[in-house]
């Protein structure tokens, strides 16, 4: 199915399904992986635009990631995967997304066919809304500038948002955000994203290791490219449309097996059966980082005061933004 419409959100994977409801509207364009504070900047410029107009304000993406396409041997890990970034930038109170196929030939174009077949004759659009760094068409020529001209001689307004900076004046960008998640920086990588990042992932079997220890678990896998530093986190987790708190550990079990890295999550106060399900996963903190224990008993005790140190800091849990907010049902 190519398009669907969920509250009023339509989301279309080709120019062929692009809907009529959303043309002559108001686009957002850019690759939004992470949908980070300074995607959002670009996405709230669009929307303000929007406000009390007929027109209808979309997002233009691109999947796969475009360094991806031109790297294969080295793909680019998603902040936000496919499905997670429409759920992201309907959060954001878009009124819908356009996820066009990024291939070698699509990034070949010519830039004046991006803009004449693509934004005037498929989308009508009455205003285009890009990042300062956007770049399209072959050779990347499109450059903002270009996009201004175009626009100008088109008849449709341009508006380029400069960059996105945090509080150090450093530049908010998805690869930084990634670098903190590589280093366990999680307070930075929320931070920067202006939410509690989050991945969804099946529950497996395991060796069940974690009951016998007292401290069952919910076994589930990380992409192969995830650069998440191994170590101990406190999280809240989705379990259907119930939140729970918990303690996770991301790591190979040096004490037992020193194995495949898992990421094993033990929720609170919790009893069922979780097998087959689908958990979103919030990070909250990172707490330590992995260790072996010369003894069980010794991990124990530290299992102990890792979960110990994970309720304090879920209790003090406080929303970042009105998103996290809206992500983690917190109350406002």
């Amino acid at each position: 199915m190519s398009l669907s419409d969920t509250s009023r959100f339509l989301v279309a994977d080709s120019l062929d399904s692009f809907p009529a409801a959303l043309r002559g509207g108001i686009v957002a364009i850019g690759n939004f992986d992470g949908v980070h504070r300074g995607h959002r900047a670009v996405l709230d410029a669009a929307m303000g635009l929007g406000h009390g107009t007929h027109h209808p304000v979309f997002a233009m993406s691109f999947e796969p990631h475009p360094r991806t396409v031109f790297n294969p041997a080295r793909p680019v890990f998603r902040l936000t995967p496919p499905d997670q970034k429409i759920g992201m930038l309907r959060v954001c109170g878009l009124d819908g997304a356009l996820i066009l196929p990024f291939t070698k030939d699509f990034a070949g174009m010519e830039a004046n066919a991006f803009v004449q077949n693509i934004l005037i004759d498929t989308l009508g659009i009455s205003h285009a809304v890009t990042g300062y760094d956007f770049h399209f068409g072959k050779a990347r020529q499109g450059t903002p500038d270009y996009l201004r001209a175009a626009g100008a001689n088109h008849g449709f307004g341009v508006t380029i948002v400069q960059r996105e900076e945090d509080e150090g004046a450093e530049v908010i960008s998805s690869s930084r955000i990634r670098d903190c998640l590589a280093e366990g920086d999680i307070a930075q990588a929320n931070g920067l994203l202006g939410y509690r990042w989050f991945f969804d992932a099946d529950v497996r079997h395991g060796d069940k290791r974690g009951r016998d220890l007292g401290y069952p678990t919910a076994n589930l896998s990380l992409s192969e490219d995830c650069p998440l530093k191994q170590g101990i986190y406190a999280v809240k987790v989705k379990v259907g449309e119930t939140w729970h708190d918990g303690v996770a550990s991301y790591g190979r079990r040096p004490t037992f097996d020193n194995g495949a890295a898992t990421f094993e999550v033990h929720l609170f106060d919790f009893a069922g059966d979780l097998y087959g399900r689908t958990l979103r996963v919030h990070l909250i903190a990172y707490l330590r980082g992995e260790e072996k224990f010369d003894s069980v008993d010794a991990l124990v005790a530290q299992m102990d005061q890792d979960s110990a140190e994970a309720r304090a800091a879920l209790a003090a849990l406080q929303p970042i933004s009105e998103i996290d907010t809206q992500l983690l049902d917190l109350a406002p």
